[in-house]
């Protein structure tokens, strides 16, 4: 085996279209926006650890499901299984146990100002692995987005919206895992596909929750609470855990992961607006200023040219 003698390289492959990619992010953010009301609505009656559980629970049976009524490979190959356990140590008990219990004791102003530097991490991460080479245009749109979203947030009032330090270092932290569930994310979903990638993935976390059943469980008290905050549970895990997962993932077979973590720069905006439409909050300029910013920076990083690390055919011979 060795390098071919031209020592060529695989050109860039041409741009995938973008349209589906664009609409699965859409939904992907509207979804998510919908995850902080329904995590702060669960956990006013049960445990962080008990609404994670459950989450799992809820879409591990979901993932199990649709892996055995889909044509194809069941199980990973084995050169898979160390990624796979990593992603779903990542993006299932790591993550979420610390994002729950950081939410129960900060804001979702909080959650959401750190979850905005998703696509910081993710670009920063893709250049040190190689993955993604350095672009000024890129760059300036994940910091335009995120110059954004601190508008939006202190414009609904983050500065006297004081979380716990505890919490807030709780959220960060869940930031990293996921950044490291995103950058190791896009190779799985390219090889495997999407719906295997992420099946696969959650089914893993599913069952390294497992073990906290006997302590967290709590049918009792899940089964006497009230109807939303079951319905929350099943939203947490359908909607989030296997919808918006699964969106997640198909971009990440489609793009580069810098393009996608983006789009979670959206979620505030969107946030404030479901919380207009519902919940009767005021709209403000900050809304107006910083939701342009985000679109601005989004538009920038989507325009961008894709500088992939290249990659050196090798050949037989």
């Amino acid at each position: 085996m060795g390098a071919s003698a031209t020592g060529a390289v695989t050109p860039s492959a041409a741009p995938p279209p973008l349209g589906r990619v664009y609409a699965a992010l859409t939904v992907q953010v509207l979804i998510s926006a919908g995850t902080y009301l329904a995590a702060k609505r669960a956990m006013t009656e049960l445990s962080p650890f008990t609404v994670v559980l459950w989450r799992f629970l809820v879409c591990g049976v979901a993932f199990v499901t649709l892996l055995a009524v889909t044509p194809g490979p069941k199980l990973p190959p084995r050169h898979a299984w160390p990624r796979i356990v990593l992603l779903g140590l990542m993006g299932g008990p790591v993550n979420q146990t610390l994002f729950f219990s950081g939410l129960s004791r900060s804001t979702a102003a909080h959650a959401a100002l750190f979850y905005a530097l998703t696509p910081l991490g993710v670009y920063v991460a893709s250049l040190v692995l190689g993955r993604e080479r350095a672009s000024t245009r890129t760059t300036a749109g994940i910091l335009t987005a995120l110059v954004g979203v601190v508008v939006l947030l202190l414009g609904r009032g983050l500065a006297s919206a004081r979380g716990t330090l505890m919490g807030d270092l709780l959220i960060l932290a869940a930031v990293v895992a996921w950044v490291i569930y995103t950058t190791e994310g896009k190779p799985l979903a390219t090889e495997h596909g999407p719906l295997r990638a992420t099946a696969w993935t959650m089914t893993v976390a599913t069952v390294l929750q497992l073990p906290l059943a006997p302590f967290v469980l709590e049918p009792e008290a899940v089964w006497a609470s009230s109807a939303s905050a079951k319905a929350s549970i099943v939203y947490v895990g359908l909607m989030t855990s296997v919808v918006a997962y699964l969106l997640w993932s198909y971009a990440l077979s489609k793009v580069p992961a810098s393009r996608v973590a983006i789009f979670s720069n959206l979620q505030p905006a969107v946030t404030a607006l479901v919380a207009w439409l519902f919940l009767d909050e005021g709209l403000h300029w900050e809304l107006a200023l910083g939701g342009a910013l985000v679109l601005v920076g989004v538009r920038l990083t989507q325009g961008a040219p894709v500088k992939a690390a290249p990659v050196v055919v090798v050949r037989a011979g």
